[in-house]
């Protein structure tokens, strides 16, 4: 209880916007909105503020053109660990009226908070959480998996890569579940491309901050590449550290290659210290005329100049858009009454936003998109701010996910 009430109390001092985020309304005639997110830790700036930024900029859009539909918005702090997320997440549905559960994050919250959503038939809209099993033997009827998986960019990296001559890996890994499906996934691709992983390290998660012995490790495994199985705030510090310890330059140097990376951590660590490495995607501000005016309404409107939304936050945007629509079309009524029946419409309905395009989702929840891989460009290439990758290789989106059959998901009929 008391940890529950830190992550909301938190949520309120770290965002703009919690006086409103935190008034009560009666539940009835409201849709309301959980953002369950990183406030305060090393996926802070990956998910985050800008999270909840995304989710109000989808709600003030949607309600300025349906005034009658109600929507609130509330966040909370799940501090990286799944018993703080699962009960602030009951807390939710028992105390304060909330409809769907966005964001989530850490692959360990979002299966834990996965049954809850079931029992209490809410939605569970995954937008950060990497885990492939929330549409493979942990699929579920209210859940829907947005923007990325392990298995959609492993294949984005590893086969990728390996095709480009990359064909020796060697892995820094987080030790916990998220670290672990990234290593796993990316090894069957390279594996299937002709390649070979010699090694790996296994780092604590979330307490490491130096990376030296794991980074010397690598080093003397003779890897053409360096997978970095991490995300966030370590993905920053290992690849500064790589740098410092010269992995990417000289005879032997390693190809760095962030198979769950981002915009933000390029932009945080700066593009000399992140020329050259390979990221995965599935969004990137600049991809087209419509991403780039998202962009623009999402920094003038939420107040966040300089800020690059990268696929975690658009995944919020487009997701949470997509719900409202099919909250429309049920009625609040029937919205907040069944989060299953929610899900299947939005199942049956096609998606459509400036953040992801036209999509589909799913009968196992998976929402369907293209994936990019692309490389971080030298500091003199970049036409202003932001301006960090070129493209090196799109994924279609019927090839850039795991297929149907195989994912072992139970709602998929034979």
């Amino acid at each position: 209880m008391h940890a529950t009430r830190r992550a909301l109390l938190g949520a309120a001092a770290a965002l703009p916007f919690a006086p409103a985020i935190l008034r009560a309304q009666p539940a009835g005639d409201v849709i309301r909105i959980g953002v369950l997110t990183d406030l305060a830790g090393p996926y802070r700036d990956v998910t985050g503020p800008t999270s909840v930024a995304c989710v109000r900029q989808a709600v003030e859009e949607f309600t300025a053109q349906n005034p009658s539909i109600k929507v609130e918005v509330i966040a909370a702090d799940h501090q990286n660990k799944a018993d703080v997320g699962v009960n602030t997440v009951r807390q939710w549905f028992d105390t304060r009226g909330v409809d769907v559960v966005t964001d989530v994050g850490n692959s360990a919250i979002a299966l834990g908070i996965n049954p809850v959503c079931v029992e209490r038939d809410r939605v569970h809209l995954n937008a950060s959480a990497a885990t492939s099993d929330l549409t493979g033997r942990a699929c579920t009827p209210n859940t829907i998996h947005w923007s990325y998986d392990t298995w959609c960019f492993a294949k984005t990296s590893g086969a990728a890569l390996t095709g480009m001559g990359g064909d020796t890996w060697y892995f820094l890994t987080a030790d916990y579940a998220f670290g672990h499906a990234i290593e796993r996934d990316t090894t069957r691709f390279i594996e299937a491309a002709g390649g070979r992983v010699l090694g790996a390290s296994r780092y604590p998660f979330p307490q490491t901050t130096d990376f030296s012995a794991f980074l010397l490790q690598a080093r003397a495994s003779r890897a053409k590449v360096l997978g970095l199985a991490l995300a966030g705030d370590d993905l920053v510090n290992s690849v500064k550290q790589a740098q410092e310890f010269g992995l990417t330059r000289g005879a032997n140097a390693m190809q760095l290659a962030a198979v769950i990376g981002s915009v933000t951590g390029v932009i945080a660590a700066g593009m000399q210290t992140m020329q050259g490495m390979y990221i995965a995607e599935t969004f990137y501000w600049d991809q087209h005329d419509r991403t780039r005016a998202f962009t623009r309404r999402l920094q003038a409107q939420q107040r966040l100049p300089g800020v690059f939304p990268n696929y975690v936050h658009a995944g919020n945007y487009s997701g949470v858009t997509h719900y409202l629509k099919a909250v429309k079309e049920l009625g609040v009524a029937r919205a907040k009454a069944s989060g299953r029946e929610a899900v299947a419409l939005m199942k049956r309905m096609p998606t459509d936003d400036d953040a992801y395009g036209t999509g589909t989702v799913r009968e196992d929840g998976r929402k369907i998109h293209p994936s990019h891989l692309y490389q971080v460009k030298r500091p003199e290439e970049s036409r202003g701010p932001g301006d960090v990758y070129r493209l090196a290789v799109t994924i279609p989106a019927d090839q850039a996910f795991r297929p149907l059959a195989e994912g072992g998901c139970a709602l998929v009929r034979s």
